[in-house]
């Protein structure tokens, strides 16, 4: 029986062209070819004499459940579905009996989860003892990361793979196979048909679905890029906001504002917007950062971010994007330093580390003669009656060593600072 027939659907309806050109052979899969090339990390799998257990993670749309149904063709084993969203522990130790019948007829099961991160502890630690016997190889589908989304139990019994998303040469392949299986070229301009591979935005399966529309539109005269985005009012870019897209996208723009490209920074700021990423978390990242990669070479930034959020919450969307770019851009090109973040780590290092040590005495207040006697508050100086502002008293415990831990660069603001604090040394006798 075909998939077709199994879903219930006669052969007189016209399948979707993601299952018509489904590969019947790893050759054939578009892409990956960091893992099917020569020498690709599952061609040598597929040379190992037992298959392993294998968890494929990527994006939507890059062959996961086409490489597991190849996998099972190439090595001889029964494929069996099931998906995390709609299956429980009956499903799966139904799945693991006729596995075991299987077994029996000499039959060895591959059996495919897709999802497999919506599984709970309990189902996951389900797998274990089948994948340890042999009676089934695992080969789990997951659009996050395996690291976090999945138990270490079971990531240590399997090897993890990771699919990318598809480039624009892939695209264009599957556009032309999808062409071949219609018989005919797509009505698509030159420059509709540009458009319509970054609509797919790496995913193969969504760019089939909307060649697949585009064919029954059948449209009188060729589709440009504005024919397209009327049409299919265009595809929301890939950020999942509550999956490992989110934290990517978090990275790469502190690390764009830390980098002091700008147009980066922006570029990724509206990436979030445009995936549906709550702003507010944005502004968060931002308040990080300015202190985190700035610090006091600009103490400006902290504000500029803080005075943007607020402006933002007045405003509401989308007018309230635009002080959010203003801040993006001006974090980018203020001067950087994390002397005062690193600083602080090593303070609370320190802090740890030296325990319960008292303040020096001429720090503490003496408000009864008793607490004199004990020689709180004997030898302080007021800083303001100092002829430069500054006693050059210290204030560490007692008999504990002086460690810098503030060290600011000749940077921004912190050139002054950095004046200031040799100052302050000198008079100390640091």
């Amino acid at each position: 029986m075909s998939l077709f027939e199994a879903a219930g659907l006669s052969e007189g309806v016209a399948r979707p062209l993601a299952e018509r050109l489904r590969p019947r052979s790893l050759d054939r899969v578009v892409g990956q070819r960091q893992l099917l090339g020569e020498g690709g990390k599952l061609r040598v799998l597929l040379k190992t004499e037992a298959l392993p257990s294998i968890i494929l993670y990527g994006p939507p749309g890059t062959g996961k459940t086409t490489i597991a149904r190849l996998l099972a063709e190439e090595t001889g084993r029964h494929f069996e579905q099931l998906s995390a969203i709609f299956s429980g522990v009956p499903d799966l130790k139904k799945a693991f009996a006729e596995a075991e019948a299987r077994r029996e007829t000499g039959k060895p099961t591959l059996l495919f989860v897709d999802e497999l991160h919506r599984f709970d502890k309990r189902q996951q630690d389900s797998f274990l003892p089948h994948m340890e016997s042999g009676l089934i190889t695992l080969v789990g589908a997951t659009t996050e990361n395996p690291s976090f989304a999945l138990n270490r139990a079971l990531l240590s019994r399997a090897v993890a793979l990771k699919l990318e998303r598809l480039d624009t040469e892939d695209m264009a392949e599957l556009l032309r196979r999808a062409e071949e299986e219609l018989g005919k070229p797509l009505p698509l301009t030159d420059e509709g048909r540009a458009a319509l591979i970054a609509m797919g935005d790496g995913d193969g399966r969504a760019l089939l679905g909307l060649a697949d529309q585009i064919a029954a539109q059948d449209p009188a005269e060729p589709m440009g890029a504005e024919d397209l985005r009327r049409s299919f009012q265009g595809r929301a870019a890939a950020g999942d906001k509550g999956g490992d897209v989110h934290y990517d996208f978090a990275s790469v723009l502190q690390k764009s504002i830390r980098g002091s490209d700008d147009d980066a920074a922006l570029y990724w700021t509206a990436r979030m917007l445009e995936a549906g990423e709550d702003p507010l978390f944005i502004f968060r990242r931002l308040t990080v950062i300015a202190s985190e990669d700035i610090g006091n070479a600009d103490p400006r930034a902290l504000q500029v971010v803080v005075a943007a959020r607020d402006a933002f919450r007045q405003l509401g969307e989308p007018e309230g994007h635009i002080p959010l770019g203003q801040a993006v851009a001006y974090l980018a090109t203020a001067p950087k330093s994390n002397a005062s973040y690193a600083a602080f780590k090593k303070a609370k290092a320190l802090a740890k580390s030296t325990g319960s040590l008292p303040p020096p005495d001429h720090a503490l207040n003496a408000p009864s003669d008793l607490m004199k006697s004990e020689g709180r508050g004997q030898g302080y100086r007021y800083d303001h009656d100092a002829e430069s502002g500054h006693a050059g008293l210290s204030y560490l415990p007692k008999g504990m060593d002086r460690e810098h831990l503030y060290e600011p660069v000749d940077r921004g603001y912190e050139r002054m600072i950095a004046e200031r604090l040799a100052a302050y040394r000198r008079k100390r006798g640091d």
